[in-house]
C-alpha cells in the first residue's frame, strides 16, 4: 500500500489528515522478543506462582513480579494517588465468599429423592447475595425457557410469573442458538445468553435460586469449565445491595438431570425446549418439584491489586489509551487426572501479561513519548466476573470520558504465526476499522469471530468499558496457521477449549515458538501508537447499543 493511500484512509477513519500523513512515514513498529515473552510466560504460569488467585498468598507474589517487570520495562506508576503521587497498584475492595463443608443438595419429585453431588451432577456457587447460611427446604421448580426479557424485541420469558420462594431452571445461550436465525443475532450470542445476565434478571424478578442448564455447544465448554469455576472460592466487587443482582442459589446442573427433572414432571426436555425458541413459551411449573439446599457460607471482605503502569503523554496527558490484560487465574482447586492440583493459566492469561509487559517495554523504550498518555492495566479477578475491570470502570483511575480507547489482550496463541486474526464478538467501531486497516501493512487479514455463539465479547475484560461507552476490543490470535492452515488452527483451539481450559493442563511448554505473538504484537503497538498520536476520538457504529453512551460524555472530549 502506498504511503498516501494509507493516509487517505487513516483521514476517514476519524485521524487528522496531518496526523494519518505523519504516521506514513513513521519508522516501522518496534520488534518483539518470542524468548522474552516465553520466558515470562513460564515464569507466572510456573507452580510455584500457585495459578496466581486473587486473595492467596500467590496475588502478592504476582503483584510483585508485576510491579518489577513495569519498572525494568521502563514504565511509570500509573495506580492509586498516594501522597499526592501514583503508586503501582490500584486497590480493589472484593467480596470473598467460600462454603464451610461440603454443601447438601436434594432434588425431589413426588415421592423420590435424590442427593445431587456437588461438581458432579450440579455445581452450586458459595452464596453471593450476602448470606451466610443458605437452608432451602423443597422449593418449587419452575422452567423459564432461556430466562430472556427483552422488550425491544418483544421477548418475554417469564410471562409475570411469580418466582419468589422459586428456583429458575434456565436454559443457557439464546433462543436462536440452534436454528441460527431469530431476533437474538442467529449463531453470535447476545448479553442475554450470557449465564451472569440469567442470573441477574432472575435475581430482578425475585427468584430464590437459578439453576442453568449445561450444554456444551451453546456453552461453548465442557462440564469441566462449569465445575472448576463455580464450586471453588468465589468473589465479587462489594455491593451496596448485593441480593439485587445476585439470587440465593445460583448454579449450574447436568443437562441430563434437567431431562430427567422434566421428564418426571411430565414434560419432554427437547419439546420445551423448541417451544423456548419462539415467542408462544409459557413457563412451566415443575409439577411436584423441588430442591432443598443446605450449606454455610464464609464471608469476608478482602482488598486485591489491579497493577497499573504509565507513559505520560508529552502534549495532551489526560488523554489515555490502555492496554488490558488480566493477571489472575483460577489457583490452586480440583485435582485433575493426573493428581495436578495447580491451575497454571499459561495461555489464559499467561500470554495476555506478556504481552502487556512487553508492549509497555516497547512505548517506554520508544525514541520520544506520545502526545496522549497510554496506561497498561493488569487486572484482577477476571476469572471471578472481570471483577479487576468491572472496578476500574466503576472507580477509574483516569476519565472515561476522556479515555480513547481500550485493546485488551486475553489468551493469545503461543504458537507460530497466522495469516489472519480476530476480534471478541462483532461489535462495530473506527477502533475495529482501524486495526482492520492497519493489519494489512503487517500482512494479516479480519476474520470475523469464527464463533460469535461463545459470546466472547462478554467474556473477557474490554466488556466493563464497552458497557460504559469506551471504544474497546478483545484482540484475539488467528486460526489460519501458516504451518497447516485452518484445519490445524481449528483443530488445535478445540483441543485448547477441550483439555486446557480451566485445567491444570494449561502450563508452559517448551515446543511453544511464540512467534505468531511476536508477528502480531507490533500490529497492536502500531493501533496504539496511531491512537496516542492523533487528537480524534473512535466511535462507536451507528447501530451499536454503546454509542448513545459514549455520545452523552461527548462534552468532556472537547
Amino acid at each position: 500500500m502506498t504511503t498516501s493511500r494509507l493516509a487517505f484512509l487513516l483521514c476517514g477513519i476519524g485521524l487528522t489528515c496531518s496526523a494519518a500523513s505523519a504516521l506514513a512515514a513513521d519508522p516501522p513498529a518496534p520488534r518483539f522478543d518470542p524468548q522474552r515473552l516465553s520466558q515470562i510466560v513460564k515464569t507466572v504460569s510456573g507452580d510455584d506462582f500457585e495459578g496466581r488467585a486473587p486473595a492467596t498468598p500467590a496475588e502478592a507474589k504476582t503483584v510483585d513480579y508485576l510491579v518489577a517487570q513495569f519498572k525494568a520495562a521502563g514504565l511509570a506508576p500509573g495506580g492509586d494517588l498516594e501522597g499526592g503521587r501514583r503508586g503501582w497498584t490500584q486497590s480493589v475492595p472484593l467480596v470473598k465468599t467460600e462454603f464451610r463443608g461440603t454443601p447438601r443438595l436434594m432434588l425431589q419429585v413426588g415421592a423420590h429423592s435424590d442427593a445431587l453431588v456437588q461438581g458432579e451432577q450440579i455445581a452450586v456457587r458459595a452464596a453471593l447475595d450476602g448470606s451466610t447460611t443458605v437452608a432451602i427446604q423443597q422449593a418449587p421448580l419452575v422452567f423459564v425457557g432461556y430466562g430472556v426479557s427483552a422488550p425491544e424485541r418483544r421477548w418475554d420469558d417469564y410471562k409475570g410469573v411469580d418466582l419468589k420462594g422459586k428456583i429458575a431452571v434456565v436454559l443457557v445461550n439464546d433462543p436462536d442458538f440452534e436454528t441460527g436465525s431469530g431476533d437474538f443475532g442467529g449463531k453470535a450470542m447476545t448479553y442475554y445468553g450470557r449465564w451472569t445476565y440469567k442470573f441477574e434478571e432472575a435475581a430482578r424478578r425475585g427468584a430464590l435460586g437459578v439453576l442453568i442448564v449445561h450444554e456444551t455447544a451453546p456453552a461453548a465448554y465442557g462440564w469441566a469449565t462449569v465445575k472448576n469455576s463455580n464450586t471453588a472460592t468465589m468473589l465479587d466487587i462489594e455491593r451496596e445491595k448485593p441480593a439485587a443482582v445476585h439470587p440465593k442459589l445460583e448454579g449450574w446442573i447436568q443437562r441430563e438431570v434437567a431431562v430427567d427433572l422434566l421428564r418426571r414432571s411430565g414434560l419432554d426436555f427437547e419439546a420445551q425446549k423448541k417451544l423456548a425458541q419462539t415467542r408462544e413459551f409459557q413457563p412451566q411449573l415443575l409439577k411436584d418439584a423441588s430442591l432443598s439446599a443446605e450449606y454455610a457460607i464464609e464471608r469476608q471482605v478482602i482488598v486485591s491489586k489491579n497493577v497499573v503502569g504509565r507513559v505520560e503523554g508529552r502534549k495532551r496527558p489526560g488523554e489515555t489509551v490502555i492496554y488490558s490484560a488480566h493477571w489472575d487465574h483460577l489457583g490452586v482447586g480440583a485435582p485433575d487426572a493426573r493428581g495436578d492440583k495447580i491451575y497454571n493459566g499459561a495461555v489464559d492469561n499467561g500470554t495476555g501479561l506478556a504481552a502487556l509487559i512487553e508492549m509497555g517495554r516497547a512505548f517506554a523504550s520508544a525514541p520520544r513519548k506520545p502526545e496522549r498518555s497510554v496506561v497498561f492495566l493488569a487486572v484482577t479477578a477476571e476469572e471471578r466476573g472481570l471483577l479487576g475491570s468491572e472496578y476500574y470502570g466503576a472507580k477509574p483511575l483516569y476519565p472515561l470520558a476522556r479515555t480513547v480507547a481500550v485493546i485488551n489482550m486475553d489468551a493469545l496463541g503461543p504458537e507460530g504465526p497466522a495469516r489472519n486474526f480476530s476480534t471478541s464478538g462483532s461489535a462495530a467501531s473506527q477502533l475495529q476499522d482501524l486495526l482492520v486497516e492497519q493489519a494489512k501493512g503487517f500482512g494479516l487479514a479480519y476474520a470475523p469471530d469464527p464463533h460469535p455463539e461463545a459470546g466472547y465479547f462478554f467474556r473477557s475484560d474490554h466488556f466493563s468499558f464497552a458497557k460504559r461507552g469506551v471504544p474497546a476490543l478483545s484482540f484475539a490470535s488467528g486460526n489460519d496457521l501458516v504451518e497447516g492452515g485452518l484445519a490445524a488452527g481449528e483443530a488445535a483451539s478445540k483441543a485448547y477449549t477441550a483439555e486446557r481450559y480451566h485445567q491444570p493442563a494449561d502450563e508452559w511448554r517448551a515446543e511453544w515458538s511464540f512467534t505468531g505473538m511476536a508477528h502480531d504484537l507490533p500490529l497492536l503497538y502500531r493501533v496504539g501508537e496511531t491512537l496516542a498520536n492523533s487528537r480524534r476520538w473512535p466511535e462507536w457504529g451507528q447501530g451499536s447499543e454503546f454509542r448513545a453512551i459514549r455520545e452523552a460524555s461527548r462534552g468532556e472530549r472537547r
